[in-house]
């Protein structure tokens, strides 16, 4: 009896193991960065791809496929953005909590309102995706959209800490919906700025902001200009002086470099993702300093 009442009181003096962070599985940095605002010390987040990554074009490696298979959560931005390796991914990874049609499975872009629908889709059209223009998440009120589904969706996989991950997406929704105000005054200037794309990434950003697209030096999306064409979208844009050019920061081309040789016109690098910029190190810090590069271009214009 002693030796029992021994054992009892050493098991009370050994500490419960903590319950496991619920591991999220983000195909881009800025899902991954929303997971971890959302989840705090809850979750256990990897990004798929790196901001110096297209995310059009990654390996399904194995080291990818192995954090699949022991996901609790999905998400991805979708629209076929992450097409070339997503569904490799998955059916190698064989985790039935992160397919379709499960409580793990999360794709942005199906609650946002997508832009750029095409009637119909071939390949003479180029990159063009039949779901819409997948790059959503340059709009931060889409952010703001995809954070109420995805605080609903750790509600659900991790009902134990359902009041944290509520109490951290009403703070998380009161600071960003403060901060887009504030960022909406100060580009409120930047309306109807004329701008050269290198690919169409920024159409979403180009919607909140007014901004004016006049041409995109790809000729139909993901297909590399020729000189004939370039030579079309100078004259095509001969009659805006302030024009900007905008790249995120892997489209770095000499096409782009040509073409503001010839017309003078600024170059901006828009960091696309979290970590896009040593400055844009969390959702907040990027678009202060995709703001900060606009105006600083527009500033430049105008001297």
């Amino acid at each position: 009896m002693k030796y029992r009442y021994v054992l009892l009181v050493f098991s009370l003096l050994i500490p419960l193991p903590l319950q496991a962070a619920l591991k999220i599985f983000a195909c881009e940095p800025d899902w991954a960065a929303l997971a971890q605002e959302l989840g705090g010390e809850h979750v256990d987040v990897t990004s798929a791809t790196q901001a110096m990554q297209d995310p059009h074009y990654i390996q399904a490696r194995p080291s990818l496929i192995a954090r699949v298979r022991k996901a609790d959560l999905l998400i991805c931005t979708g629209a076929g953005l992450e097409a070339g390796w997503l569904p490799v991914l998955l059916r190698k990874g064989n985790n039935p909590r992160i397919l379709d049609g499960q409580a793990g499975y999360l794709m942005a872009s199906e609650h946002v309102m997508m832009k750029e629908i095409p009637v119909s889709v071939d390949r003479s059209m180029g990159d063009v995706h039949a779901e819409g223009n997948p790059h959503i998440q340059t709009d931060p009120r889409n952010i703001a959209r995809v954070a109420g589904v995805l605080a609903d969706r750790l509600k659900v996989l991790d009902s134990a800490n359902r009041e944290q991950y509520q109490r951290r997406y009403e703070d998380f929704s009161l600071r960003w919906n403060t901060a887009i105000n504030d960022w909406q005054q100060k580009g409120a200037s930047l309306k109807g700025m004329p701008v050269v794309v290198y690919h169409r990434s920024w159409v979403y950003l180009q919607d909140w902001l007014g901004l004016k697209e006049i041409t995109s030096l790809e000729p139909k999306p993901g297909v590399p200009p020729s000189s004939r064409y370039l030579a079309e979208v100078l004259n095509r844009t001969q009659e805006y002086p302030d024009l900007v050019v905008i790249h995120s920061q892997y489209q770095e081309s000499k096409a782009i470099q040509w073409f503001s040789g010839k017309t003078a016109a600024p170059v901006v690098m828009l960091p696309s993702t979290v970590g896009g910029t040593a400055e844009a190190k969390d959702l907040f810090s990027w678009y202060e300093d995709i703001l900060k590069r606009l105006l600083n271009a527009q500033r430049s214009d105008n001297d």
